[in-house]
């Protein structure tokens, strides 16, 4: 017996919606790209039926949802971008005595990243996904999000090093 919308949407909301926070930064954006997957498949409940990789699948139908939400809102959207909607707090302390300052450093520093390289290191770090699974996310070759990964890598270690270094 294939699973229900419920057990779906309990499965994998939270995945999708950090994922979709990570690339966006709107939360009205993402609710309402996220109730557009869970809508999609309400009307279509046979949409995962074929699926390989049921998560890998939500996530690029979540993306293909926020990318036509976002095209629709091209205008409201560089706005917000521009004016650097706060995220959620992505970093925990690792231990008692984690340097906040440290740990604000390295969020905007993820936060400063092209939005393309930002949802491939979410992806990979967040969601444990192969390239070849990020390709299929995001609809680009697996070189494709592989070279993402590494540019995103390349630029927070550029920025954070001097930061890393300064604290030893």
């Amino acid at each position: 017996m294939p699973p229900s919308l419920e057990q779906i949407y309990d499965a994998h909301a939270d995945a999708l919606y950090a994922f979709l926070l990570n690339c966006s930064r709107n939360h009205a954006l993402v609710q309402d790209a996220l109730q557009e997957v869970f809508l999609k498949l309400a009307r279509f409940p046979f949409l995962l039926e074929n699926a390989l990789e049921p998560r890998a699948f939500l996530l690029r139908t979540a993306h293909n949802a926020l990318r036509d939400l976002l095209r629709r809102a091209t205008t409201r959207t560089a706005y917000e971008e521009q004016h650097g909607v706060e995220a959620p707090t992505l970093l925990l302390p690792a231990f008692p005595g984690d340097d906040e300052a440290f740990r604000h450093t390295v969020e905007v520093s993820l936060r400063n990243l092209p939005r393309e390289q930002r949802a491939v290191l979410h992806l990979k770090l967040w969601e444990n996904l192969t390239f070849a699974q990020i390709g299929e996310a995001l609809d680009i070759s697996p070189h494709t999000a592989a070279s993402r990964y590494r540019y995103a890598l390349d630029k927070l270690r550029d920025v954070l090093r001097p930061v890393y270094e300064e604290r030893l």
